[in-house]
C-alpha cells in the first residue's frame, strides 16, 4: 500500500495494516480511491464500530461460498450494508457466528420486516420449536399433551443454539444498523429489550420441548415457567440469565418427574443459549426446584420476606402450560400489592439496596452501569418501591416493565413529568452502553472501560452512535454524557421518592408530581417515618411561604428526607432538623452551607436521625456545622482536634473575661461547643472510645480549672491558702463520658501565718462559688462536681487541709478509700500543693507490701454487696454497661485489685488509666495477654454502649435498651450498619462482656476454672 492510499483511507478512518491491501483483494479498492460502484461500500465500512475488525471479518467471510451474491448485493443494498459492516465491527461472537454459517447472510438483507422488525414471539417461537423438531401447532410443551421435541441430546442441543444465533443475529444486525447507515431506522433500546425477552421465551419453549421428551413424563402432568426479573419485565440485555420459577400440577409424586423435566430444561437453554437461574424460588437455592401452585402460596403467605414480592412484581408466564401459568400470577398478585403494608418493608427494601452497593468491588463502582450509584439498579430500585408503595390502590402502576412503570407513575402523578421522561431517558442511554457492551463478545458485563483505554472507549462511542460534538472527539463526548445521566440518575432518584410529597404541603409548579395528602402519608410511611401526618407537618413549616428560605428549603428537602430514611429514626431526625432551622432562621449562611455542601448536609442528617444529645446542643453551637465539611483530602480535622489545645484555647478564652460569671459563662459554651464537636466525630466514626474520652476529660478538667483561676482572681486581699483539685474517679481516669459527673477532692494549705481552720474556711468559700457557678441553670451541659469522695463522705467538710488528709487517711482510712485514691489525678489549682498531695497518697494506694488478704477479701465483699445492692430494679445484668457483667466496674475493680497487690513493687502500674493498668499488668507477667485483651475488649464495649446511649436519647443511662428504634439508634451510633439486625450489636456485647466477665472472675475473685 503506497503512501497516497494510506492517505485517502485514513480520511475515512480505516488505518489497520495491511487494510489497502485487503480491500484490493476484495475488489474494492484501486490506486488511492474505492473501485467505482464500491463508494458507499467504503463509506459504511468507515463508519463501523471497529473498521479493522469488521474488515478482517470480511476477509473471512470472503473466503466463503456465498461471498460473490454477498459482494454484488452489498454494492446495491444499503440495508445490508448498514447491518453487516456495523455488526463485524460490534460483535466478534455475532460475526464467528456468520463466517461459520454464511448461508444466514440474508438475515441481514434490507427487506421492510429487518428495516424496522416487529416484536413477533409467535414467529420467534415457531423457529426454534421447528429447529428441535417440535410442532409449532402443537399445544404448547408442558401442558397436557403438548408438543415434544424429535430432537434431543447434543444433536437437540446444536440445533437450539444455531437457531437462536440466527435470531440474535437478525435482531442485533436491526439494532445496529443505523451505526452503519444513518438513513436506516433506529431501534429504541425498550423494543430491543422487549423482542429479547421474546427471543428467550421461544429459547425456553424449545428447551422445555427437549426436555419433555427425554424425560418422557405422565401426560397428566402440566408445568409452567414464570419468567422473573428482565426477562419477566420484558426489558432483557443480549447477556442475561434467564430468571424463572416452575409451578407444576398436580404435584404428589409426579413432583419428581417435573423436578427432572425443570433441571433438563435449565441444562438444554444452558448449553444452547444462556443461563437459566432459578434461585429466586422459595426458599432460594435451598428450596425445592419445583412447587405446586398451592406450595407457593403457602410459602408466601407464611414465609416470604419483602424482596421476594419485590421481585415478583416481574413474574409473567413465559412458558409450558398458559393455564398454569395464569393461576400463579393471579394466586401472588395480592399479595405482591399488600407488601409495602409489612412492617419490615422499608428495612429490607433499604438493606437489599445496601448491599447490591457493598457487593460491588471498590475498583470497579465507578465503572459500574448496572449496580453503582446512579447506575440502572438505582432507577429500577426506585421505581419498583414507588410501585410497592402506590400500586395498591392504582392498577395503572402493576406494570412488570421499568419504562412502562415510569410512564404509568408520570401519568398518576406520582412522579413529575419533566423527571419521568428524563428519568427514562437516562434508563435508555445506560441500557443502550450495556447492550453494546454485551454485544461485543456476547459475554455478560456491567462495566464501562477504564479511563485509560481509549481504544475500548471509542469503540464503545461509534458502537453507541456517538459523535463528537465539535469540542471533544467521541471518547470525551461519551465519558461526559456517562457522567451527566449518572448524576441525572442520582438526583432524581433523591426527587422520585420526596419532592412529590412537597406537593401536599407547598404550592410547586404545575409540571411537579401531584401527590394527595393520604398518597404522600402512604409513602412516608413506607420509606420510614413511623408518624408520617407529623412529617408532613414538619414539611408543611419548613416550606411554607414565598420566603427565600422556604424556596431553599423546597430544594434542598429531597436530598435531606432521603438521607433522614437512612438514619436510625426519620421521625426525631425531621423534627430535630425543623428544631435547628427555626433556632438557626437568622443565621445566614446555615441553608446555604446545606445547599452547597453536600457533605454536611449528609451527616448533619445522620446526627439528626441518629442523637438526641446533637440537635439539643447544635442550635447554641451552630458554628459547629461548619466542621462537617470534609477538607480536600477527604479528611475532617476540625471535628478531630487535638484536646491539649482546645485545652489552651478554653483558658485563653475565660482568662480574656473580667468577672468570675462572665468567665464561668465563657467556659461553659466553649464546653457546649466540645461536647458538640465530640459528639459528631463519635457518631459519624472519627474518633474511637479512647479519644472519645481523652477529649472529654480534657475539656472539663479545663472548664474546673478556669472557673477556679477566676473566682481566685476576683478574691480581695492577700489569700490565706493555697488550693488544689484532685480529679478522682472517672475525671481523673481521663476516661469521662458524656453523662459523666467531675468526681473530685477539695485541697488547701494555709500561707504565712493562718492557721488551719483560717485556711480551710477561706477555700470553702472559693470551692462553693466554684461549684455555684458551675451548677447555675443553663441551657449548656451540666458540668456536676461531685465530692462525696472525701473523707467522710457527704458528712465530711468539703475542704480539708493537706496535715487533714494525712491525720485522716494514717488514723481512719479504710481499704476502699485506698482504692479510691487509685485514681487520684491533680487537674487544678496550686502545682505544688498538687504534687505534695500526689506523695502523701502514693503510699497508701501503692502499699509497698501490697495489701493484707483480708483486705483483699474485704474488696471483694464490697464489690458484691455494690453488684447486688445498686444495680437498679428490673436491669438486665448482661446489658447493663456500668454494674452488668463484665461491665465497666467488673474491670475497673480487677485493674485496681491488681493495682493495690502490686503497685509497691511495680512502679509502672501507678496510673489512673484502666486500659493503662491493664497493659502495665500484661508486661509486669500479673494477668496474661488474652486477659488484657478481654478485659480492654469489654471496658471498651461497655464504655462505648455507655456514650451511646447518652448520645442517643439525650440522658445519661448504663441500660442497654432492649429492642426498639433506640436499640437500633445505639447500634447505629456504634458503627453497625442501620438497617441491620439490631441484635447482632447486643450478640457482640454480650459476647465481649461474657469473655470479660470469665476473666473478673479468676483474677478478681480468685475463682478456678472448675469452681462455682
Amino acid at each position: 500500500m503506497d503512501r497516497r492510499t494510506g492517505t485517502s483511507l485514513a480520511r475515512l478512518g480505516i488505518t489497520g495494516p495491511g487494510a489497502g491491501d485487503t480491500l484490493a483483494k476484495l475488489g474494492w479498492w484501486a490506486g488511492d480511491r474505492p473501485v467505482p460502484g464500491t463508494e458507499e461500500i467504503m463509506w459504511a465500512l468507515a463508519r463501523s464500530p471497529d473498521q479493522e475488525l469488521a474488515l478482517r471479518a470480511v476477509e473471512r467471510l470472503s473466503q466463503t461460498g456465498p461471498w460473490a451474491e454477498i459482494d454484488r448485493t452489498l454494492r446495491t443494498d444499503s440495508g445490508l450494508r448498514g447491518r453487516l459492516f456495523a455488526t463485524l465491527g460490534a460483535s466478534t461472537a455475532l460475526g464467528d457466528h456468520l463466517i461459520a454459517h454464511p448461508e444466514r447472510w440474508t438475515l441481514l438483507a434490507d427487506t421492510p420486516d429487518r428495516r424496522n422488525p416487529p416484536p413477533d414471539l409467535s414467529r420467534r417461537t415457531a423457529t426454534l420449536l421447528r429447529a428441535v423438531g417440535a410442532d409449532p401447532l402443537a399445544p404448547p410443551p408442558g401442558s397436557s399433551g403438548g408438543g415434544r421435541a424429535t430432537l434431543t441430546g447434543a444433536e437437540a442441543v446444536t440445533a437450539l443454539r444455531n437457531a437462536y444465533r440466527d435470531e440474535l443475529l437478525g435482531l442485533a444486525s436491526a439494532d445496529l444498523a443505523a451505526v452503519g447507515d444513518p438513513s436506516l431506522p433506529v431501534m429504541e433500546v425498550d423494543d430491543v429489550a422487549a423482542q429479547l425477552a421474546d427471543l428467550a421465551e421461544a429459547a425456553v419453549s424449545a428447551s422445555l420441548a427437549v426436555a419433555m421428551a427425554e424425560q418422557d413424563p405422565p401426560d397428566e402432568l402440566r408445568l409452567a415457567v414464570i419468567g422473573m426479573g428482565k426477562c419477566g419485565g420484558r426489558e432483557l440485555n443480549y447477556v442475561s440469565d434467564v430468571d424463572v420459577i416452575f409451578v407444576a400440577e398436580p404435584g404428589g409424586d409426579l413432583t419428581q418427574a417435573a423436578t427432572k423435566v425443570a433441571s433438563r430444561v435449565m441444562r438444554v437453554a444452558g448449553e444452547a443459549c444462556f443461563e437459566v437461574d432459578a434461585n429466586l424460588r422459595p426458599e432460594g437455592k435451598q428450596g425445592a426446584l419445583v412447587r405446586t401452585l398451592d406450595g407457593h402460596v403457602t410459602y408466601y403467605k407464611r414465609w416470604a420476606k419483602t424482596w421476594e414480592f419485590q421481585a415478583l412484581l416481574k413474574a409473567r408466564p413465559i412458558a409450558g402450560d398458559p393455564a398454569l401459568g395464569r393461576f400463579y400470577v393471579d394466586a401472588v398478585a395480592p399479595m405482591v400489592w399488600h407488601a409495602a403494608d409489612r412492617d419490615d418493608f422499608v428495612t429490607d427494601v433499604q438493606a437489599m439496596r445496601r448491599r447490591v452497593i457493598e457487593h460491588i468491588p471498590s475498583d470497579q463502582r465507578e465503572r459500574e452501569l448496572k449496580l453503582g450509584r446512579g447506575g440502572l439498579r438505582d432507577v429500577e430500585f426506585a421505581v419498583q418501591l414507588l410501585q410497592l408503595v402506590h400500586g395498591r390502590t392504582d392498577d395503572a402502576l402493576h406494570s412488570p416493565s421499568t419504562l412502562e412503570a415510569l410512564a404509568a407513575l408520570s401519568d398518576g402523578g406520582y412522579v413529575g413529568r419533566d423527571d419521568g421522561a428524563n428519568l427514562g431517558a437516562s434508563y435508555r442511554f445506560l441500557r443502550l452502553l450495556e447492550h453494546r457492551l454485551q454485544l461485543q463478545r456476547l459475554r455478560r458485563t456491567h462495566l464501562l472501560p477504564a479511563a485509560d483505554d481509549t481504544d475500548a472507549l471509542r469503540w464503545l462511542a461509534r458502537a453507541a452512535r456517538i459523535r463528537p460534538d465539535g469540542r471533544r472527539d467521541v471518547v470525551g463526548v461519551l465519558v461526559s454524557e456517562w457522567q451527566r445521566n449518572s448524576r441525572r440518575v442520582s438526583r432524581l432518584h433523591e426527587k422520585l421518592f420526596y419532592r412529590p410529597l412537597l406537593s401536599s404541603v407547598s404550592r410547586l409548579s404545575a409540571d411537579e408530581a401531584q401527590l394527595s395528602t393520604e398518597a404522600a402519608k402512604a409513602r412516608l410511611a413506607a420509606l420510614g417515618w413511623a408518624s408520617p401526618e407529623g412529617a408532613l407537618g414538619h414539611l408543611r413549616a419548613l416550606t411554607g411561604g414565598v420566603s427565600r428560605a422556604a424556596s431553599i428549603q423546597r430544594t434542598l428537602l429531597p436530598v435531606l428526607l432521603d438521607e433522614l430514611s437512612s438514619s436510625p429514626d426519620p421521625d426525631r431526625g425531621l423534627l430535630a432538623y425543623r428544631r435547628v432551622s427555626e433556632a438557626l432562621a437568622s443565621t445566614p449562611w446555615y441553608l446555604r452551607l446545606l445547599r452547597d455542601e453536600g457533605a454536611v448536609a449528609q451527616r448533619l442528617m445522620m446526627l439528626l436521625g441518629t442523637s438526641a444529645l446533637v440537635p439539643d446542643l447544635l442550635s447554641r453551637a451552630p458554628e459547629v456545622l461548619r466542621m462537617l465539611a470534609t477538607s480536600s483530602t477527604g479528611g475532617s480535622p476540625e471535628l478531630t482536634r487535638d484536646p491539649g489545645e482546645v485545652a489552651v484555647a478554653l483558658r485563653t478564652t475565660v482568662a480574656r473575661q473580667t468577672t468570675p460569671e462572665s468567665a464561668v459563662a465563657a467556659a461553659r459554651s466553649y464546653r457546649r461547643h466540645e461536647m458538640l464537636r465530640i459528639a459528631c466525630a463519635d457518631v459519624l466514626g472519627l474518633l474511637d472510645v479512647e479519644q472519645v474520652c481523652t477529649a472529654l476529660t480534657s475539656v472539663s478538667e479545663a472548664v474546673v480549672a478556669a472557673t477556679l483561676d477566676a473566682v481566685l482572681a476576683a478574691q480581695v486581699g492577700e489569700r490565706p491558702a493555697r488550693i488544689a483539685v484532685i480529679g478522682m474517679g472517672r475525671l481523673g481516669g481521663g476516661e469521662l463520658s458524656y453523662g459523666s459527673d467531675a468526681d473530685v477532692l477539695f485541697v488547701c494549705a494555709p500561707l504565712g501565718e493562718s492557721t488551719d481552720h483560717q485556711a480551710a474556711r477561706w477555700a470553702t468559700g472559693v470551692v462553693e462559688k466554684v461549684r455555684r457557678l458551675l451548677g447555675t441553670s443553663s441551657p449548656d451541659p451540666e458540668l456536676a462536681i461531685d465530692a462525696d469522695l472525701r473523707p467522710e463522705g457527704r458528712s465530711g467538710p468539703m475542704v480539708r487541709t493537706l496535715d487533714s488528709y494525712r491525720q485522716y487517711y494514717a488514723r481512719w482510712g479504710e481499704v476502699w478509700e485506698a482504692q479510691a485514691l487509685l485514681r487520684a489525678r491533680p487537674i487544678a489549682g496550686d502545682p505544688a500543693l498538687c504534687r505534695e498531695f500526689t506523695e502523701l497518697i502514693d503510699p497508701i494506694r501503692y502499699p509497698a507490701d501490697g495489701i493484707a488478704d483480708a483486705s483483699v477479701t474485704e474488696i471483694r465483699r464490697i464489690k458484691a454487696r455494690v453488684d447486688a445492692e445498686r444495680l437498679p430494679r428490673g436491669a438486665d445484668r448482661t446489658t447493663h454497661t456500668k454494674l452488668g457483667l463484665g461491665g465497666l466496674a467488673d474491670v475497673e475493680w480487677t485493674v485496681q485489685l491488681l493495682q493495690l497487690c502490686h503497685a509497691g513493687d511495680v512502679p509502672e502500674l501507678r496510673t489512673t488509666s484502666t486500659l493503662d493498668g491493664l497493659r502495665e499488668a500484661a508486661e509486669a507477667g500479673l494477668i496474661t495477654d488474652e486477659d488484657v485483651t478481654e478485659l480492654g475488649a469489654g471496658w471498651r464495649m461497655a464504655t462505648r454502649a455507655r456514650n451511646a446511649i447518652m448520645l442517643v436519647k439525650g440522658k445519661p443511662g448504663d441500660q442497654l435498651p432492649r429492642s426498639g428504634r433506640e436499640l437500633a439508634a445505639v447500634a447505629s451510633a456504634l458503627g453497625y450498619p442501620h438497617g441491620g439486625d439490631p441484635g447482632v450489636f447486643l450478640d457482640d456485647y454480650r459476647r465481649a462482656t461474657r469473655r470479660s466477665r470469665a476473666v473478673v472472675e479468676r483474677v478478681f475473685y480468685g475463682w478456678s476454672e472448675t469452681s462455682g
